[in-house]
């Protein structure tokens, strides 16, 4: 009876770790175009959360990539490992949205995978070539992003370079509309399956299904939480993410959206988990060196990418103390 308890606890954690995923990532989707004022907040918002929930329900490949490649069986966890690694990975994102820093949901969640793992059942049940795959996918997309920002923003520098300020930004300012869209599809089609693959991974080992192919009421259910988590709004990250970096204009902002929109639908069509934090953060630090190095604020840059370092380990550590905790108190 008391499994059963802990199969819905853990559905009601990964539903409320995609709610949290979508206010704690909105500024990936509308800080560029909020910032260069193409949208207002509320009406991005609204677009960012409506896009969201389509794009989670177009796939299921990134969920059945954590959900079958973060431990080498189902049978060898529980659900209690698995509430415990959830846990931990939403203390995470909410201590790094309160204090505005654009850290990774991804990569607290896999975090928090290890550590409860590790500390329950042993480090020698993580499958480490799965893991290995995500880590690559995690560490390789931003920096592909980067460079595909400067690319693209030197290609459109080549194109439009001659045309008058005025006219460049009020093209782009609509342009940009198209853009935040590609970009809020895009990481509902990525960012919520993470929840859906941590479900289904619970109702594999609970018994209460066969494969890794995730139920229709799931993918429901995950859409709507990450949708619903959008429309609360993100706003200390939005600041950092859209004015603290590179001081955008809607050429550039464009030109971001629609690089980290590529490099998202890539990766899930590869069905490979990737944080839409770090792709952005890349595309507009690639984006703000095309135009010139010094544009960039590389402080704020360097202290993103020390919590990109430190989110798994600090994940992996609160999810183990959680579990320790919980096994304790239980007997």
């Amino acid at each position: 009876m008391l499994d059963h308890y802990l199969i819905w606890i853990v559905v009601l954690l990964a539903v409320g770790f995609d709610y949290i995923n979508g206010f704690h990532d909105t500024a990936n989707a509308i800080a560029t175009s909020v910032s260069t004022r193409a949208i207002s907040p509320r009406n991005a918002i609204i677009m960012a959360a409506c896009l969201n929930f389509i794009g989670a329900l177009v796939s299921t490949g990134v969920a059945k990539t954590i959900g079958g490649n973060l431990v080498l069986s189902p049978d060898l966890i529980n659900s209690g490992v698995i509430a415990a690694a959830l846990f931990g990975a939403i203390v995470w994102n909410l201590l790094t949205w309160w204090i505005g820093i654009p850290s990774s949901s991804s990569h607290a969640l896999i975090g928090g995978v290890i550590g409860a793992v590790g500390v329950s059942v042993g480090f020698d049940a993580l499958n480490v070539e799965g893991i290995g795959k995500i880590f690559i996918s995690l560490i390789a997309s931003p920096i592909v992003a980067m460079i595909g920002g400067y690319i693209i923003m030197h290609i459109l520098a080549a194109i439009f370079g001659r045309f008058s300020p005025i006219l460049l930004n009020d093209g782009f300012k609509r342009m940009q509309l198209v853009s935040a869209a590609l970009m809020a599809f895009s990481h509902g089609s990525n960012d919520a399956q993470k929840a859906m693959g941590i479900i289904t991974l619970t109702l594999v080992s609970g018994g209460y299904i066969d494969t890794l192919d995730v139920p229709v009421w799931v993918k429901l259910m995950c859409a709507t939480a990450m949708a619903l988590g959008t429309a609360a709004g993100g706003w200390k990250i939005i600041s950092t993410m859209g004015t603290k970096i590179f001081k955008l204009e809607t050429i550039n902002g464009f030109a971001a959206d629609l690089n980290s929109a590529l490099t998202i639908f890539t990766a899930t069509f590869l069905h490979l988990p990737v944080s839409t934090t770090h792709v952005v953060s890349g595309s507009i630090m690639g984006v703000g060196s095309a135009k010139r190095v010094k544009a960039v604020n590389w402080g704020v840059a360097r202290s993103m990418v020390m919590a990109w370092f430190v989110t798994i380990p600090l994940s992996a550590l609160v999810s183990a103390i959680v579990y320790g905790v919980v096994s304790f108190v239980l007997g």
